[in-house]
């Protein structure tokens, strides 16, 4: 293995499913009770603020009683045994990588966080949101969770993108390589010159793209993977 110094991963709604999180593709889960347009766009919050609020809700709620599993805990344990030469980029809004105690970048937002719709003020998140509550900065009544949807910017993209192009290990953990821009992320780094590896539980739309492919469970295949990334330093 070439010599590393800067590694960034991106994590996605995998990484979560054995705490207990679905996660889009889940048959019966909290996504396949709803469509994405009902719930996850602008549109939807415009036509229907109560239905999405209430989707977030539940959400919310769900992420609050959920724990991080191995693989969140490998990927804090090697960031705190290599400070300052790993990124974690993160799709998923649940907060289990803070509990597990690392670092992130939250390119989708967060549950636990407010967004004024007016005024861009954040804030931390009642557990319970609702139509017409007031922005703390402003006063306007335009409260919305401070998720990305669809149709919407990702958060942080010149910070990732800039660590990307001069990364030199890029792994994606437990993504489905179907939402843009991060499934173009595993493209970037290797024009970059970066090795590339994706840990999932099963092949995934960008799966060519990559170098290496470990696939299993996350809580198995992670922890086994930053041993082997330690282990090399």
């Amino acid at each position: 293995m070439r010599k590393l110094e800067r590694i960034v991963i991106l994590t996605g709604a995998g990484i979560s499913a054995e705490s207990g999180l679905g996660t889009f593709r889940d048959e019966g889960g909290l996504w396949a009770q709803h469509r994405i347009e009902d719930v996850a766009t602008p549109e939807a919050f415009a036509h229907d603020p109560a239905r999405v609020h209430q989707f977030y809700n539940v959400r919310r709620v769900q992420a609050a009683g959920a724990k991080p599993n191995a693989a969140h805990q490998a990927l804090a344990r090697l960031q705190a045994a290599w400070p300052g030469h790993v990124l974690l980029v993160t799709q998923n809004v649940d907060g289990l990588h803070e509990k597990a105690g690392a670092e992130v970048v939250h390119m989708h937002g967060e549950l636990s966080r407010a967004l004024c719709a007016a005024c861009e003020h954040r804030w931390d998140s009642p557990q319970e949101m609702s139509v017409g509550e007031t922005c703390p900065a402003c006063d306007a009544p335009a409260a919305r969770p401070d998720i990305v949807w669809f149709g919407e910017m990702p958060y942080h993209m010149e910070q990732i993108l800039d660590a990307i192009q001069t990364c030199d290990l890029f792994a994606a953990i437990g993504t489905s390589g179907q939402v843009y821009p991060a499934a173009g992320f595993v493209e970037e780094a290797r024009m970059a010159g970066a090795a590339t590896v994706e840990l999932n539980l099963r092949d995934s739309d960008m799966t060519h793209a990559f170098e290496e492919h470990v696939t299993g469970p996350a809580s198995e295949i992670v922890p086994q993977w930053v041993d082997r990334l330690l282990q090399g330093r």
